[in-house]
């Protein structure tokens, strides 16, 4: 288990990245390539990957070889500045000290085999850094940046949900509302982890990344010193974002195809709301235009709006998937 300490100073120091973070995405979906049981809704992407064949294999290798399954993988590679964007987080791990590149490569040789090229990359060899660059920006135009839609409408999605569970209670109820994934004892919150680890925020506080690719745990950063970081899952597991495919999205967009496919069968705006992540207002907004273009019916029931989809729309759904 992961226990992290909270002062006053770091809960008012605790936030949620508002975007992906590149890095991150890269690691959970090479974890999901060898994952014996995907979710539902990464198979169309997983079915993409497998079309991709050796090229991505090329890259998926190096990759793996940094990030494996076991207890640990080396914190520089997925540095924090990846949220400030992929060359910003590129340009970081070039500019790794040697000391903690050595550091942290030999502490996985202890858990994982270091592929032929670890040695010189704990060196801090130029040309390895590079080529390992390379590879990382050459593996995200194949594994990430064509969803970039996708899994933006999804983190945006997540942080507005906490961003209300913030305004709405505080740093007590942000925490609060990540259970059951975590669980807040003030002053621990408590994260079930492969490992019995203490980390202690010190004041610094705690920043909460949503992940699209990452499954089942959170992560956290292994370094103590290095600013206290949390990657989480977002739930993708909903079959109504499993019906939500690249296509659809390409028509409609990431949150409108969401709704569409969220009203599976009947549902009121308070519920599409709560499906698709998003205020009633914009639900409002996304149906007012299904139904002006004939994908869904509006019925009121007393006080209770309810949509369905149209045999148009239902088609729409059916030939997406």
């Amino acid at each position: 288990m992961l226990r992290i300490h909270f002062t006053g100073d770091d809960l008012r120091r605790t936030r949620v990245a508002e975007t992906a973070d590149p890095f991150w995405e890269m690691v959970f979906s090479r974890h999901r390539l060898a994952d014996p049981a995907p979710p539902a809704t990464l198979r169309p992407w997983l079915e993409s990957m497998r079309r991709e064949g050796p090229m991505l294999h090329r890259y998926e290798r190096v990759v793996a070889a940094l990030t494996p399954f076991g207890p640990y993988f080396p914190d520089f590679i997925t540095p924090v500045e990846g949220l400030q964007g992929l060359d910003a987080g590129l340009q970081s791990i070039l500019a790794t000290p040697r000391t903690r590149l050595r550091r942290e490569m030999e502490t996985m040789a202890r858990t994982s085999p270091l592929p032929g090229w670890g040695r010189r990359l704990a060196e801090g060899e130029t040309a390895t850094l590079m080529n390992l660059a390379a590879t990382l920006r050459s593996y995200h135009a194949i594994a990430v940046e064509p969803y970039r839609a996708t899994i933006g409408a999804a983190i945006s999605a997540e942080a507005a949900r906490r961003r209300r569970d913030l305004a709405e209670g505080g740093a007590d109820g942000l925490l609060r509302g990540l259970a059951p994934l975590m669980r807040w004892r003030p002053p621990l919150l408590e994260v079930d982890y492969d490992v019995e680890r203490d980390l202690h925020l010190g004041g610094r506080g705690l920043l909460l990344i949503p992940s699209y690719f990452c499954r089942r745990v959170p992560v956290a950063l292994a370094d103590p010193d290095l600013p206290p970081t949390l990657v989480y899952p977002i739930d993708c597991h909903s079959h109504w974002e499993a019906r939500r495919t690249e296509s659809l999205i390409a028509l409609l967009g990431a949150t409108r195809a969401t709704v569409l496919a969220a009203i599976d069968g009947g549902a009121t705006t308070t519920q599409l709301a709560e499906r698709a992540a998003t205020s009633p207002a914009s639900v409002s907004r996304h149906t007012r235009v299904l139904r002006d273009a004939g994908l869904i019916e509006t019925h009121r029931h007393g006080t209770a709006v309810l949509h369905v989809t149209t045999p148009l729309g239902r088609n729409l759904l059916s030939a997406g998937r």
